[in-house]
C-alpha cells in the first residue's frame, strides 16, 4: 500500500508539474518580454532626448551665427559710415547700407532673445547698447551737433573697443555651444593708430 501511495503522490506531482509548467513558463516569458520592452522604451527615450538636444544645439548654433554676423556687419557699417561722415562724403546709399545692417542686427537680437542662453543674451544686450550709443553719437556728429566726447576720434575709439566687446560676445557663444572655453577668447590688442 505504501507503494500505491508513493505512486499516487509521484503521479500527482508529475501531473501538477505538467499543468503548472506552462503557466510558470508563460509568466517568465511575459516578465522577460516586459523587461525587454522597458529597455527598448528607455533606449527610445534616450535617443529622443539626444535628438532633441542636437536639434536645440543646431538651432542655437544657427541663431548665434546669424547674431554674430549681424552684429559684426552693423559694427563695420557703422565704422564705414563714421569715416564717410568724417570725410564729408556720407550718401543716401551709405545711410541705407547702415540702416539695413542695423535692422538685420535688431532682427538677429530678437531671435536670440528666444533662443540664447542667459550668458549669451547678457553679452548681446550689452553689445546692442554699445552699438546703439555709437549710432547715436555718429548721427549727432553727422548733424553737426556732437555730444561731449562725440568727436570722430572718440567715436572711432569707442567702435574699436566695441570690437573687443564683440570678441567677448563671440567667446560666450562658442562657450555656450561647447566649442571653446569662454576664457580662451581673450580680446586682441587694439590696432595702433
Amino acid at each position: 500500500m505504501d507503494n500505491a501511495w508513493q505512486a499516487l503522490a509521484g503521479t500527482s506531482i508529475a501531473v501538477a508539474g505538467t499543468l503548472i509548467a506552462p503557466v510558470l513558463s508563460q509568466r517568465l516569458v511575459a516578465r522577460a518580454e516586459s523587461h525587454r520592452l522597458e529597455r527598448q522604451e528607455r533606449a527610445a527615450a534616450a535617443q529622443w532626448t539626444r535628438e532633441q538636444r542636437a536639434a536645440e544645439s543646431d538651432k542655437r548654433r544657427a541663431c548665434y551665427v546669424t547674431s554674430n554676423s549681424g552684429y559684426r556687419r552693423y559694427r563695420i557699417e557703422l565704422m564705414k559710415y563714421l569715416w564717410l561722415v568724417h570725410k564729408g562724403e556720407a550718401t543716401d546709399e551709405a545711410r541705407t547700407a547702415l540702416e539695413d545692417a542695423r535692422h538685420a542686427m535688431h532682427a538677429s537680437f530678437a531671435e536670440a532673445q528666444m533662443i540664447a542662453s542667459d550668458a549669451v543674451l547678457a553679452e548681446l544686450d550689452s553689445m546692442s547698447q554699445t552699438l546703439a550709443h555709437m549710432y547715436d553719437r555718429v548721427m549727432r556728429l553727422e548733424e553737426g551737433g556732437p555730444d561731449p566726447g562725440g568727436s570722430f576720434e572718440e567715436i572711432r575709439a569707442g567702435l574699436l573697443r566695441a570690437n573687443e566687446q564683440w570678441v567677448v560676445m563671440r567667446g560666450a557663444m562658442r562657450s555656450d555651444l561647447g566649442v571653446a572655453d569662454a576664457g580662451a577668447a581673450a580680446p586682441p590688442a587694439a590696432p595702433a593708430g
